[in-house]
């Protein structure tokens, strides 16, 4: 796999991993509660990697927008990718509703604005970029590095690690101990 080829399987494990552990606190916390003292390890973990992976997603907007204004207003790629930017749908309001959801507003509400606008957006910037970016673009977007994919897999072991038993996560095995 080339270079580019990595860079956009890392960012969709990301995102594929950020909607199984969303989907993951949803039916937990809706089934046994969200206020079970049980549950605070997993509660965590999801809390730790939403909040880590979100805010890289927000960083790399961030990185986007700087681009985008960097081109001539001319340039047939800024327009597109500005109006993108501007939708709803950005990683800080995802991260204000999962805050949200710790302060008792439903789990399910997070999961849903993840779901839908969050993901309907990032679905609109992933095309822009795809159609548009370079590999020196996606790289610098991107902000992927060795260490980066490394936290990414161990914050997403641990939401593995502690899932209750019986919680299924994405690659359809079991979370250990069910």
């Amino acid at each position: 796999m080339n270079e580019l080829g990595l860079i956009r399987a890392q960012l969709a494990a990301e995102r594929r991993h950020a909607a199984v552990v969303a989907d993951a606190g949803a039916g937990v916390f809706a089934a046994r509660g969200a206020d079970s003292a049980a549950l605070e390890d997993f509660r965590q973990a999801c809390v730790d990697y939403l909040v880590c992976v979100l805010a890289w997603f927000e960083e790399r907007d961030r990185r986007l927008a700087q681009l985008a204004h960097g081109q001539p207003p001319e340039h047939p790629a800024r327009a597109p990718v500005e109006a993108a930017l501007a939708r709803p749908g950005r990683s800080r309001e995802a991260l204000e509703r999962l805050e949200a959801a710790l302060a008792g507003a439903p789990w399910a509400e997070f999961a849903r604005f993840f779901h839908d606008v969050w993901s309907t957006r990032r679905d609109a910037l992933d095309a822009l970029l795809a159609a548009n970016a370079s590999v020196g673009q996606w790289r610098a977007l991107a902000g992927i590095d060795a260490d980066t994919i490394l936290e990414e897999r161990a914050r997403y072991a641990r939401v593995r690690a502690v899932a209750p038993a019986g919680v299924r996560l994405t690659d359809g095995e079991a979370a250990p101990g069910s």
